[in-house]
C-alpha cells in the first residue's frame, strides 16, 4: 500500500506547466512510462480531469489505454524501449492508429533539463512535444517473423554447442581421447562410436571398425584413444548430453523448416537500378550458379548479398532479418548506416583538437556478422582480402576487423540502395593499384623537395 500511495503523491505533484519559448511540434503528443505490471501514461495538461494514468499490463487494460489515448485528441506517443514490455503496449497501440515512437532511454537521458519534479513519463511527454526525441529503427512488420525464427536458431544452436561440449567433457573425464583423433566427434565416425559404447561395446578395435574412409587417423590410433575407464556415472552422463545433442538437432531441423516458410511468404523485391553519386562499380562477373537459399535471398533483396567476398548465406539471411531490403527509408546515406552499425570511427574534438577516435560500442547482430565476414577475409584471393591483409599490417587486427567491417557495411547499403551488383577486381588489381598511388604520392613528396624519381 505505501508503494501505491507514493506513487499517487508522486502524480499528484507532477507539474503541469509546459516550457516557454520553445516551438511546439507535436501538439497531441502523449508518453507512457513502461513496465512490467503497469505503464504510466502521461498526455498534454486540459485533455482530461488526470494528465497521468496508471494501467495494468494486461490486455484488456492495453485497450482501455489505447481508447483514452484517442478520446484525449493523441495522435502521436512515445516510450522507451525498456526490455520486452515495450512490444505488446506498441502492437496495440498501432491498432489503434496512434503513431509510436520508440526511444533509447540514453537520449532523454543526455538532453539538457531537470526532472527532478516531474515523472518520466511527463518528462517524456514534454520533450515529445517540442520535437526533441528521435525514434529508434524498427524493421517492416513483414520482416519481423523471419527476425524471430533466425534469434531462435541462434539460441538453439548455442545450446545445442553446450550439448557438445559437455560430451566431450565426459568423453576426456573417461581418458577417451575420441576428440583429439577425428576432427568432430558429432559427425558420422563420432556419433557411431559413441553410440556403440552406449551401446555395450568396450573393444577399441571393434569401435574402431566405425571408422569412415575420409577420417585421416588408422584405426590402430582410433582404437588407442578409446582405452578408459568406463565409470557408470560418467556413461549416463554421456547418454543424456547425446540426448540433448539430437533433441537439438530435431529442433533446428524445425526451425529451419519455419525458416525456409517465412522466406517463401516475404514479397519479391524489383529494385531499378539507380545511379550512385562519385562511386560507380560494373557489371556482376560471378558465373557461378546460385544455390537455392541464395536464389530465395537474391529475391527478397533484389541484388545479391552473396556476391561480397566474405558475405555467406547465413551473414545475408542475418542482415536481411535484422534490417530488411529497403535501407534507403531509414538511413539516409551509406555513413548513417555504418554509424548505427557503430563501425565507423567515433570523433571527439574539442577546441579544434581530436580527443579519441575510438568507435562506439555498439551490440548489433549485424555488426557482428559483418565483423565474421571481416575476420574471414584473411586468406581471400580477392581485392578486399589484400586490403584487409594490408590494414591488419599497419593497425593489427582488431582495428583492421572493424575497418573492413565499416567497409563491408557500406558495400552491402550501396548494393540494396543503388541495385548494382559487386564486382571484384581481384588482390592482383588491388596491389596495383595500391603501387600506383604510393608512387604518386612519393613523385608529389619529391616535387615539393625539388628532386627526381629514377626508377630502379
Amino acid at each position: 500500500m505505501s508503494k501505491r500511495r507514493g506513487k499517487a503523491k508522486r502524480v499528484q505533484k507532477a507539474s503541469n506547466q509546459e516550457p516557454e519559448n520553445l516551438p511546439v511540434l507535436n501538439r497531441d503528443a502523449a508518453a507512457i512510462d513502461i513496465g512490467s505490471e503497469e505503464h504510466l501514461v502521461a498526455v498534454p495538461p486540459g485533455r482530461d480531469t488526470e494528465s497521468v494514468r496508471s494501467f495494468a499490463a494486461f490486455t484488456i487494460d492495453l485497450h482501455a489505454m489505447a481508447g483514452w489515448l484517442k478520446q484525449c485528441g493523441i495522435k502521436s506517443v512515445v516510450m522507451e524501449s525498456t526490455g520486452v514490455y515495450w512490444i505488446a503496449p506498441f502492437q496495440v497501440l498501432e491498432q489503434y492508429g496512434l503513431e509510436v515512437l520508440l526511444i533509447d532511454a540514453r537520449l532523454a537521458k543526455n538532453l539538457p533539463g531537470r526532472k527532478s519534479d516531474v515523472l518520466d513519463c511527463q518528462w517524456h511527454q514534454q520533450l515529445h512535444t517540442f520535437g526533441l526525441l528521435r525514434g529508434c529503427f524498427l524493421p517492416v512488420a513483414e520482416i519481423v517473423p523471419l527476425r524471430s525464427y533466425l534469434r531462435l536458431r541462434d539460441e538453439l544452436v548455442k545450446a545445442n554447442t553446450q550439448s557438445i561440449q559437455h560430451m566431450q567433457k565426459v568423453l576426456f573425464e573417461m581418458n577417451l581421447q575420441l576428440a583429439n583423433v577425428i576432427s568432430d566427434i558429432t559427425g558420422e565416425t563420432g556419433l557411431a562410436i559413441i553410440e556403440a559404447i552406449l551401446a555395450g561395446e568396450r573393444d577399441g578395435k571393434k569401435l574402431a571398425e566405425l571408422k569412415h574412409r575420409r577420417i585421416v587417423a588408422s584405426k590402430e590410433t582410433i582404437a588407442k584413444s578409446l582405452e578408459g575407464n568406463w565409470r557408470p556415472e560418467l556413461l549416463f552422463a554421456l547418454q543424456r548430453a547425446l540426448d540433448r545433442y539430437k533433441f537439438y538437432q530435431q529442433q533446428l531441423a524445425q526451425c529451419d523448416g519455419q525458416i525456409s516458410q517465412a522466406l517463401a511468404q516475404l514479397p519479391t523485391r524489383e529494385l531499378q537500378v539507380q545511379t550512385e553519386p562519385e562511386k560507380k562499380t560494373e557489371p556482376s562477373a560471378r558465373g557461378q550458379k546460385l544455390t537455392p537459399l541464395e536464389a530465395e535471398l537474391q529475391r527478397i533483396a533484389g541484388v545479391d548479398l552473396t556476391s561480397i567476398d566474405g558475405i555467406g548465406q547465413q551473414i545475408a539471411q542475418i542482415i536481411l532479418s535484422e534490417l530488411g531490403p529497403d535501407l534507403q527509408k531509414s538511413f539516409q546515406s551509406e555513413k548513417h548506416f555504418s554509424s548505427y552499425l557503430g563501425l565507423c570511427p567515433g570523433t571527439k574534438i574539442s577546441g579544434g583538437k581530436v580527443l579519441k577516435r575510438k568507435s562506439r560500442k555498439v551490440k548489433h547482430r549485424v555488426a557482428t556478422a559483418l565483423r565474421l565476414a571481416a575476420r574471414s577475409l584473411h586468406s581471400s584471393d580477392s581485392a578486399l582480402g589484400a586490403n584487409f591483409r594490408r590494414l591488419k599490417a599497419r593497425l593489427g587486427a582488431p582495428k583492421a576487423i572493424t575497418a573492413m567491417a565499416n567497409k563491408l557495411a557500406k558495400l552491402v547499403y550501396r548494393l540494396l540502395v543503388y541495385g548494382k551488383d559487386y564486382f571484384d577486381r581481384g588482390a592482383q588489381m588491388y596491389e596495383q593499384k595500391f603501387r600506383l598511388q604510393q608512387i604518386r604520392r612519393l613523385q608529389k613528396q619529391a616535387k615539393m623537395l625539388n628532386l627526381k624519381l629514377i626508377p630502379a
